[in-house]
């Protein structure tokens, strides 16, 4: 078997809070690689750390403990402004809050997004036209602000700005959660299109008809892993993946 491309690791991650004078631990001692080109999803119960681990990984949060290595350079003790910039370099961004400007037509919403690299707006525009095309958002929409649009346009909206400065990886945090299920279809359609084109996605979900579209299922429990399952590819109508998947996380006691 080949042996996969590191893109992220972490070596004894830990992360806690400080409550009441209590500590608590959130992410502890945690030894994990996610790999390039891989659709990585992570589960758990809730308060597994599930988002916390995501945060870290993408420096959006300070681990308390531990190393967090990006393609070989560790990004662990560089200034808040110098992992700003790395995300914006590296990283794309889909909540489930959607977290469009409301003022703004979805198209400014991109657009700011990518000005903030440094590319010019003209070629800006055209660059979302063909990323608005891609997620299934035709020109009429483009114009429209975030109140106008179906739970699931604007949550495609929200990919194409994640989209638009061609990140490496892709972290979605229950992407799907507050959507209906045209508008979860949709939006897994896109992270998979996504991912086949060679981006990594790093996605949270509690659903496993979201978690069906990985190749490899994380499990936390209690800030660690607790286990994996490794699914190759995604294949549409395939029902033993979803008894595979099943299987394991009955095997992990969720």
């Amino acid at each position: 078997m080949e042996k996969k491309e590191t893109i992220i690791s972490t070596q004894k991650l830990s992360k806690s809070f400080s409550v009441g004078g209590k500590q608590h631990h959130i992410i502890k001692n945690l030894d994990l690689e996610i790999y390039k080109g891989d659709f990585t999803v992570i589960m758990g119960s809730s308060g597994a750390g599930k988002s916390t681990l995501l945060y870290s990984l993408s420096g959006m949060d300070k681990p308390s403990l531990g190393r967090i290595v990006y393609c070989g350079q560790d990004i662990t003790d560089e200034s808040s402004d110098r992992l700003a910039v790395f995300r914006r370099k590296h990283c794309g961004f889909v909540f489930q809050q959607i977290h469009l400007v409301d003022s703004m037509s979805i198209m400014d919403n991109v657009i700011s997004t990518g000005m903030l690299t440094g590319q010019k707006q003209k070629d800006l525009k055209k660059k979302a036209m063909r990323l608005f095309e891609r997620v299934g958002i035709g020109e009429e929409l483009t114009g429209k602000f975030p109140a106008q649009l179906s739970g699931g346009e604007a949550q495609r909206a929200a990919i194409v700005r994640a989209l638009i400065n061609d990140p490496d990886i892709v972290f979605a945090d229950e992407p799907t959660g507050a959507l209906n299920s045209a508008g979860v279809k949709a939006v897994l359609d896109v992270l998979t299109d996504v991912n086949n084109s060679g981006q990594s996605v790093v996605m949270v979900t509690h659903d496993i008809k979201s978690a069906r579209r990985a190749n490899r299922i994380i499990y936390l429990q209690d800030g660690g892993v607790m286990g994996e399952c490794d699914l190759g590819r995604y294949v549409s109508g395939d029902k033993k993946r979803h008894e595979k998947i099943r299987g394991f996380l009955e095997e992990m006691g969720w």
